[in-house]
C-alpha cells in the first residue's frame, strides 16, 4: 500500500457489522436528516441503505409485485408508488413525497439493466436500456440537491458505449455536474464480488464536484451455516450445473456454476434460483452440492438479519437484483457530505 493511502478494514466480526448497521437504520431520524426518493426501489436494498447513513425516505417508487411487498413488508412508514414509473407525473410524484422542486437532497434510481447485462443478450434495442429516460424526465422536474444513478458495468463494454455517452450527456444536460465510476460492492463491507456503474451528480448551482466514495475494507468471505434450508442437489442436478457452467463461461457470461470460497468474496449473484451455486465446505464428494441457505443469502448481499423476505425463491431474485445495502451505505455518506448545507 502507497505511503499515505488510507488503510482498508479488516473485517474481523461481520454479523457485528450487520447488527450495527441495522441498529442505524432503526435509530430516529434527525429533525434536518437529508430526504431520499428511490425509483426502481426493489425489495428496498438501495432504501436501507440510504436509511442506514440517516436519510428519510419521502418516497420509493416499484412497479413488480413480489418487489413492493417485499418493500412494505420492511419500510411500512415510506409511501410507495406501485406501479409504472412512466405514468407517474412530476407533480404527483411531488404530493406523495411532500416536498416542492428543489427541496429534494437525492434523487436515487436503478433502471433495470437486463439490456446491459452481461449475463443476457446485450441488445442495444432492448426497451428496458430506455427507462433512464424515466429517471431523466422526473429528475429534470424534481431538481434535488444531488442524484445516484446504479447500473451495471457492462454498460461501457463494447458497442454500448455509445449508449452510455448519451445516458451521460443527458445527465449533465439536466443542469447536474456528473462523475461516473466503477465500484465494486467487496471494497465496501459486501462478502461479494459485485461491480456496478455509479453515476453521481450533484447541481451545478451548488458549485460542488461530484465524486465518489473510497472503498474501506479488504476483501473477505463469508463462513457457512448449518444450513437447515439448503438446497442439495442430486447427482441428476449436479451434472446439469456442471453443464451449465461450462455453457455460460463458453458464452462468456460469467454466471455459470461458481462454488463460495469462505476465504473470499462470492461472485456477483444472479437474480434467479437455479442451484448452480454450492459451498465447497459442503462438499462430501463430487455429486454433493448445495446452493446457499437464505442466511448466506442474505449475509452474501449484505441484508442483515432483520430484513424479511416473502420466501426463498423470491429472496433469491430480490437480493440478485438489489444494490448491497452496505455499499449504498457508503455512497449515501459520501453523497450526504457532497450537498451539506
Amino acid at each position: 500500500m502507497a505511503d499515505g493511502a488510507p488503510r482498508l478494514q479488516r473485517i474481523t466480526d461481520y454479523p457485528a457489522l450487520l447488527t450495527e448497521a441495522w441498529a442505524q437504520h432503526l435509530a430516529p431520524r434527525e429533525p434536518n436528516a437529508p430526504t431520499v426518493i428511490s425509483t426502481f426501489a426493489g425489495c428496498g436494498g438501495s432504501s436501507l441503505g440510504y436509511s442506514m447513513a440517516g436519510f428519510r425516505e419521502a418516497l420509493a417508487v416499484e412497479w413488480e409485485q413480489n418487489a413492493a411487498d417485499t418493500f412494505r413488508l420492511n419500510f411500512p412508514h415510506v409511501p410507495l408508488y406501485h406501479g409504472d414509473i412512466a405514468k407517474l407525473s412530476v407533480e404527483e410524484c411531488l404530493r406523495l413525497a411532500g416536498l416542492a422542486p428543489g427541496e429534494l437532497d437525492v434523487f436515487d434510481g436503478s433502471p433495470p439493466c437486463q439490456g446491459f447485462s452481461t449475463s443476457g443478450k446485450r441488445e442495444i434495442g432492448d426497451s428496458r436500456n430506455q427507462l433512464f429516460r424515466e429517471f431523466v424526465r422526473l429528475l429534470s422536474g424534481l431538481r434535488p440537491r444531488a442524484f445516484v444513478m446504479e447500473n451495471v458495468s457492462g454498460m461501457v463494454k463494447g458497442d454500448f458505449k455509445v449508449v452510455f455517452a448519451e445516458i451521460l450527456r443527458t445527465l449533465k444536460a439536466c443542469g447536474y455536474r456528473v462523475k461516473v465510476r466503477l465500484l465494486n460492492a467487496m471494497w465496501f463491507g459486501v462478502p461479494q464480488s459485485r461491480e456496478r456503474m455509479i453515476f453521481v451528480g450533484v447541481r451545478d448551482d451548488l458549485g460542488v464536484e461530484a465524486s465518489h466514495p473510497s472503498g474501506w475494507s479488504e476483501p473477505f468471505g463469508v463462513t457457512p451455516d448449518a444450513a437447515p434450508d439448503g438446497v442439495w442437489l442430486t447427482p441428476a442436478q449436479v451434472v446439469s450445473a456442471k453443464a451449465h457452467k461450462a455453457k455460460q463461461e463458453a458464452k462468456g457470461n460469467g454466471f455459470g456454476w461458481s462454488p463460495i470460497d469462505p476465504r473470499r468474496p462470492c461472485a456477483t449473484l444472479p437474480k434467479s434460483l437455479s442451484g448452480t451455486f454450492s459451498h465447497p465446505l459442503w462438499v462430501e464428494s463430487a455429486d454433493r452440492l448445495r446452493a446457499p441457505s437464505s442466511a448466506e443469502l442474505s449475509r452474501i448481499g449484505s441484508f442483515p438479519h432483520g430484513f424479511r423476505f416473502t420466501d426463498r425463491a423470491a429472496q433469491w431474485t430480490r437480493i440478485g437484483n438489489s444494490v448491497p445495502p452496505l455499499l449504498m451505505r457508503s455512497i449515501a455518506r459520501h453523497v450526504r457530505t457532497l450537498i451539506a448545507r
